[in-house]
């Protein structure tokens, strides 16, 4: 088999890719810390073309040469808003009506892969701190807790792997077959 070229990929333009339809699914950062994690947020939104993210708390906002280490460009097409408090995001996103969806490990948490997103549902997925995880105070505002099944030896992922990890479940779920 041949690698594909940068060609054969049919990436669309940033012009094309702003005024084109995105999922329905706004990323929270709950107070992520790592410039490097957010970055690679912002390139994992861009591939799957989600609508916005959401910076809040201590979460850094671009421009920053950190971010853009590894979000390679991705924090100028994807559409980003800060807020000072997750809790004030998480209210408005309620108020608009979406389904917030914390990843998180929690006591009633539904695996990830049983969790079916519905087409014509807004969705909010907030995601935590790299050591803290989602604040309590947010878990206990979300529709639903969503929790990535492991078998290894350490108890978490680091949150831009999560992260990418739901988001593509996201994908697939929404945005199949179009």
């Amino acid at each position: 088999m041949e690698k594909k070229t940068i060609w054969d990929l049919h990436r669309v333009d940033l012009d094309h890719y702003r005024r084109q339809e995105k999922m329905h699914l706004t990323v929270v950062l709950d107070n992520v810390r790592s410039l490097n994690n957010i970055g690679a947020i912002f390139r994992t939104c861009d591939a799957f073309a989600v609508e916005k993210i959401a910076l809040c708390g201590i979460s850094a906002c671009p421009p920053s040469p950190e971010i853009h280490k590894t979000a390679l460009g991705a924090e100028e097409s994807v559409e980003w808003v800060y807020y000072p408090s997750t809790a004030e995001c998480v209210a408005a996103l309620q108020h608009d009506g979406y389904t917030l969806c914390c990843l998180e490990q929690v006591k009633g948490s539904i695996e990830l892969q049983d969790f079916p997103p519905q087409r014509g549902r807004r969705y909010a997925l907030i995601l935590g701190h790299e050591v803290n995880g989602v604040d309590q105070q947010i878990v206990n505002q979300c529709d639903v807790c969503l929790e990535i099944p492991q078998r290894g030896t350490k108890h978490s992922l680091n949150v831009s792997v999560s992260g990418g990890i739901a988001i593509w479940h996201f994908f697939a779920s929404l945005c199949a077959g179009r």
